[in-house]
């Protein structure tokens, strides 16, 4: 900063002021400076061609009129505004200059809606140059031209790349399973939607015969559901490639299936090994099976060899148990109970977990005997 008294180039009336300096390369240290040349005009010549603000004349927008995408650069944008009118501040903001030597800048925008697809913006800026407060007025046109972005676009077109279809292992999954699974995938895509990825979508779900297809955009996300839905709901997945087409330049292209099998037995279902150590109340199906045996209240867990689920009868669920008297307690392996349907006192299997001062407790009744259920608040894994 050096003290200057000279003359206004344009108008001869003397100056007398501080010339502002800066680097002749911008902002490296030790460059030789050089003079702001607008820095020798006197106030009044220099406010006379001085514009606070630099804006364009009119602003057009491409905004999708399915998802409210925004166009800029050469890819879609999704910006998450409300309506145009948001759309049209945000452009504004974003195309005005506001000059570089002022400061204290503050502005205030008034969106005029004119029609559907124009904004007039009145904007109004305030800001400090040369220790003199300045104001100044613009009006920017926003004009909004609707088109259909490249993602609608394929969705409209039913355009996909992989199929999630989800199956039952030797049985129909339940309308829970289903519900489940595709809130799942919703929930996935919007994960990746989230963190930008527009090539995230669902192009189609629907109800099939024993299960629930779903059209995914791309295989990547195709797998990535298939992975999420079998590590919350269990069982297990394959993948198939299918030749479609070939694109522009040759280059053949597959769609994958991604073909889930969600476990062979259900949380809260009661099924009978093949090992002689009675029925089993399953807790988990997440990995192998695992749950509790009805006879001693003992920790059950499919062994390795078995895979997923032993092989195994269907006794019922937690849902048939049937609530009936405690009668007595003969000892540390036996208790008796009234069969629900005969009204006989009956001695059947002591569990470990069965209250011996509770006056009823939860029966099941099935081919393999009567058994004596956990409590109800005894957790598993229930989708």
């Amino acid at each position: 900063m050096t003290e200057s008294r000279e003359f206004c180039p344009r108008c001869g009336e003397a100056t007398t002021g501080t010339a502002r300096e800066r680097p002749a390369d911008g902002d490296s240290d030790g460059q030789p400076l050089q003079r702001d040349p607008d820095s020798v005009l006197c106030d009044s010549c220099y406010f006379e061609q001085f514009d606070l603000v630099d804006a364009p004349d009119r602003i057009e927008v491409r905004v999708c009129s399915r998802c409210g995408a925004v166009h800029r650069g050469n890819r879609w944008v999704d910006v998450g505004a409300r309506d145009y009118t948001d759309i049209a501040i945000e452009e504004v903001s974003e195309a005005l200059g506001v000059h570089v030597d002022a400061t204290d800048v503050n502005w205030e925008v008034r969106p005029e809606q004119v029609d559907e697809t124009t904004v007039k913006m009145h904007c109004r800026f305030t800001g400090t140059v040369r220790e003199t407060p300045v104001v100044e007025e613009v009006l920017v046109p926003v004009k909004i031209a609707q088109e259909t972005c490249k993602r609608c676009g394929r969705i409209a077109g039913g355009s996909y790349a992989a199929i999630v279809q989800v199956r039952g292992d030797e049985r129909t999954p339940s309308d829970d399973e289903l519900d489940r699974a595709e809130e799942i995938a919703r929930e996935y895509v919007a994960d990746r939607e989230s963190k930008g990825d527009r090539e995230a979508y669902i192009t189609e779900s629907s109800d099939v015969p024993g299960g629930l297809d779903m059209k995914i955009s791309t295989t990547q996300m195709g797998g990535g559901i298939a992975e999420r839905i079998v590590r919350q709901l269990g069982g297990s997945y394959t993948s198939a490639e299918t030749l479609v087409t070939e694109d522009s330049d040759g280059n053949e292209v597959y769609r994958v299936t991604y073909a889930i099998r969600l476990p062979r037995y259900r949380p809260g279902e009661v099924i009978d090994p093949d090992d002689d150590g009675g029925p089993v109340l399953v807790r988990s199906v997440r990995g192998n099976l695992k749950g509790r045996r009805l006879t001693t209240g003992e920790e059950y867990e499919a062994a390795f060899e078995d895979g997923d689920a032993p092989e195994a009868r269907r006794l019922g669920s937690r849902a048939d148990a049937t609530e009936t008297t405690l009668v007595a307690v003969e000892d540390d392996h036996a208790v008796q109970v009234l069969d629900p349907e005969t009204y006989e006192a009956k001695t059947v299997a002591r569990p470990d977990y069965l209250d011996t001062d509770a006056d009823t407790v939860p029966v099941l009744k099935s081919r393999a005997g009567l058994h004596v259920l956990p409590p109800e608040d005894e957790a598993t894994d229930n989708v």
